[in-house]
């Protein structure tokens, strides 16, 4: 099947409408969040419309109806991502996710697998998103355990030389990105995933940027935790998932609790449901768990290969109209060998703020900014830069007419 990402915008609405003055809106923020489609719009919609009830918790037909959607769409993440209905729960972002799983391990008492203490490591990268680093910090200042690193090389890409010494025997969690927000790195994750197995460490992956762009299979890549959120995959807000193997589910101290998530309580004490309930205390966000479902149905219907393959064609085409651009400079993989569809780059002496905007004035939504990654920043030489990321409804005439800006923009301010 040819993929027609003209057609595909159609289902878009926001694609119907102009902007600034009349023109036409060329989004480029994906990596920010994505556009919605109309069957996410209205699965939604009608849950509240047509289906809204507390899940779990009723005898009556609608809180029926209601349970069936939300275990529906948590048996659709399964599918998406290769795992077992049990092993996937949702939270409200992927950022809750990450501090889920950090703070449940924090949690772990002496004798439970998950115990840090002092000494212990946590490694991590100068990539990760601060979603995936602060609350690595905040975990070893907590438990005295150790903050360690992998390091960024001038090129973009994680520096594995030293891969011994940055994993191990003490170390615990390796946390990281699979594909970065800012240089649209992805990592190898098969020689880190091996070497924390090794030492007997769980790796943690943060899978916002990969999820809703590639294939993504968690018994593949042999993970042990998995997050990203619904609003990056053409879903709503509101809603993230974490996924991890059974058996470590089964042994992770819960993050909240309250109502949904007992086995049983007393007056002293209680006991667990067993995951994936023991995570989501509360009634949990159903109608978004609805939009989540038909979000990733949506993208399994076009193909999540098909949209890798244009998101890569869409990458080569923009990084080579890019390169041509005078006193322009991509932060980051400047080929396509491990990279996704986020490009950043600086433009001479006008500052990224200034870029934006006027592109903004063009009809073009760019990012700008340290994009909640400081330390690859000032890795990187750079106090910000503009990010372009593409997805499945962008098209060559939309890179064009970044590069047009870009141009336009250099005569404005007479660079």
């Amino acid at each position: 099947m040819t993929f027609d990402a003209l057609a595909i915008r159609k289902d878009f609405p926001i694609f119907q409408r102009t902007i600034r003055d009349g023109k036409r809106l060329v989004y480029l923020d994906s990596g920010a969040t994505s556009q919605k489609p109309e069957v996410v719009i209205a699965a939604e919609s009608d849950f509240y419309r047509l289906h809204n009830a507390a899940v779990h918790r009723g005898a009556h037909q609608l809180a029926e109806e209601a349970t069936d959607i939300y275990e529906g769409a948590r048996e659709t993440v399964a599918r998406f991502i290769n795992a077992s209905i049990d092993e996937v729960v949702f939270t409200k972002s992927a950022t809750e996710s990450l501090n889920l799983v950090a703070y449940a391990i924090g949690n772990a008492l002496p004798g439970n697998r998950f115990h840090l203490k002092e000494g212990d490591g946590i490694v991590v990268t100068e990539m990760e998103h601060h979603a995936n680093l602060i609350p690595w910090q905040q975990l070893a200042a907590r438990t005295g355990a150790t903050l360690s690193w992998f390091e960024v090389t001038p090129e973009g890409r994680l520096d594995l030389s030293n891969i011994d010494a940055v994993i191990t025997e003490k170390t615990k969690v390796v946390a990281l990105t699979h594909q970065s927000n800012v240089l649209g790195t992805i990592n190898p994750l098969s020689a880190i995933v091996k070497r924390a197995h090794e030492v007997g460490a769980v790796v943690i992956l943060d899978a916002c940027q990969s999820v809703p762009h590639m294939k993504v299979d968690v018994k593949e890549l042999d993970i042990d935790f998995l997050a990203f959120s619904g609003h990056k995959a053409v879903g709503p807000t509101g809603i993230g998932v974490f996924w991890g193997k059974a058996e470590l589910l089964a042994e992770l101290p819960p993050f909240l609790t309250g109502g949904s998530m007992i086995e049983t309580v007393t007056m002293t004490g209680a006991t667990w449901a067993p995951a994936p309930k023991k995570f989501e205390a509360g009634v949990p966000n159903m109608a978004q768990a609805a939009g989540l479902g038909a979000a990733l149905n949506y993208l399994t219907a076009i193909g999540i290969e098909n949209i890798h393959r244009h998101e890569i064609a869409l990458t080569t085409h923009l990084l080579a109209k890019l390169s041509e651009v005078k006193g322009l400079a991509i932060v980051g993989p400047k080929d396509m060998q491990d990279r996704g569809g986020s490009i950043s780059f600086t433009f001479g002496d006008i500052h990224p703020h200034d870029l934006g905007q006027f592109l903004d004035s063009q009809g073009i939504a760019v990012r700008t900014g340290h994009h909640c990654a400081w330390p690859l920043n000032r890795k990187m030489g750079v106090v910000a830069t503009t990010r372009a990321s593409l997805y499945l409804y962008n098209t060559e005439e939309d890179c064009d007419a970044l590069i047009a800006g870009i141009l336009d923009a250099q005569k404005y301010f007479g660079r």
